[in-house]
């Protein structure tokens, strides 16, 4: 019988756990709409330390939520806001390990869900959607949070094609 060895420190993170070929479309959703995708913690850190202004950071999944609900709340609320987040930024969790857990780093007080969409505002947290806020409710009714967040926390016009 093997015996089980048990280490501590620095080791590194789990790889992948969702086949690539599966997850690049879910990826493809937002990135289509303007979002940076983020893979590593160094590339959450350029967008978010030391941020002024706005951003949209969200934990992208392939739970069923994510997809029927989050993705195309997201995609709607950036269509019709009349103003929107300086920054759009997207973690994927379960492939992006070290990415989302930096990203939920700067979600102060709130455990990991996914999915979960944070909007900051010079580097503090002013609106959390977690899946419990997300999951029983319809795209259009979580891109009204959305939307609403916008209007009161980013300031800059954002000149839709339609105008």
């Amino acid at each position: 019988m093997k015996s089980l060895t048990i280490t501590t420190g620095d080791h590194p993170s789990p790889g992948p756990r969702y086949d690539e070929r599966v997850v690049a479309p879910m990826r493809e959703e937002l990135v289509r709409v303007g979002f940076v995708e983020t893979r590593t913690a160094a590339e959450v850190d350029v967008q978010l330390k030391d941020l002024t202004g706005t951003a949209l950071v969200v934990v992208n999944s392939v739970c069923g939520c994510a997809a029927g609900k989050a993705r195309p709340a997201v995609v709607l609320a950036l269509r019709e806001a009349a103003v929107r987040p300086d920054r759009l930024l997207t973690v994927f969790a379960g492939n992006d390990v070290d990415a989302t857990a930096r990203a939920r780093e700067y979600f102060p007080g709130y455990g990991p869900s996914s999915p979960q969409m944070g909007l900051l505002k010079d580097g503090r947290l002013v609106l959390m959607l977690e899946r419990r806020d997300i999951e029983g409710r319809e795209a259009p009714e979580i891109a009204a949070d959305l939307t609403a967040a916008f209007d009161e926390w980013c300031g800059a016009k954002w000149w839709k094609a339609s105008e």
